[in-house]
């Protein structure tokens, strides 16, 4: 399969990332380049935007476009950036939409992720962090006071991850059986998200996948 071919290309770049992301930096230092300063999820973001200033001379930026999904970039097929927190009870990573995935591999013959591994470090019960980043805002988000109304519990925010691990993994058609499928709830205009593909990273079932330790 000559997605495999690009792996070596991006372990090569990807090595020379920073593991240790604090979160008021690395905030400070996406509000500077305007690359998604806002989101909750800082830290996904933030290994999102660094990959990509690695990759660029070396891939497509973003990659091709299905429908309203567009994904992070193109070498020999599509590539997703993805970054997850290590949880001893939770070793499941949200993919992207099911049928634009589909759509990707039936061109291509196969879709890849490159999947961030992070231990994570979360606000004080104060929430002096998340206080910190609503402030940069301005205030807090249109989709957190939608929450509120919602009356929904507010989840802690990260506020440091470090960079443990990243695999490389290449799903092609005959692995989407494997896959689990989830709606992940709504988005901030309340209209609910379409279905998309889960991971289980402890449990890959065959799925052809390379890693970079850190």
């Amino acid at each position: 399969m000559i997605a495999y071919n690009d792996i070596p290309v991006f372990k090569q770049r990807l090595q020379c990332l920073p593991t240790d992301w604090d979160g008021r930096e690395s905030i400070l230092e996406l509000k500077d380049a305007d690359y998604q300063w806002p989101q909750m999820e800082w830290w996904a973001f933030y290994f999102e935007y660094k990959a990509s200033l690695l990759l660029q001379d070396v891939c497509e930026i973003p990659g091709e476009k299905f429908d309203n999904v567009e994904f992070d970039l193109k070498r020999t097929v599509n590539w997703d950036l993805k970054a997850k927190a290590i949880k001893s009870d939770d070793h499941k990573v949200i993919l992207n939409d099911t049928a634009a995935m589909r759509e990707s591999i039936v061109r291509h013959g196969a879709h890849g992720k490159i999947i961030a591994l992070c231990d994570v470090e979360y606000n004080d019960e104060k929430r002096s962090f998340q206080q910190w980043h609503d402030e940069l805002k301005g205030g807090p988000s249109k989709y957190e006071q939608e929450r509120r109304k919602r009356t929904s519990v507010s989840r802690y925010r990260k506020t440091r991850a470090q960079l443990t691990q990243i695999i490389f993994v290449v799903i092609e058609e005959n692995d989407l059986a494997s896959l689990a499928e989830m709606n992940q709830g709504r988005n901030a205009n309340g209209a609910p998200r379409p279905p998309k593909y889960m991971l289980d990273i402890e449990d890959i079932n065959g799925i052809g996948f390379d890693k970079l330790e850190f």
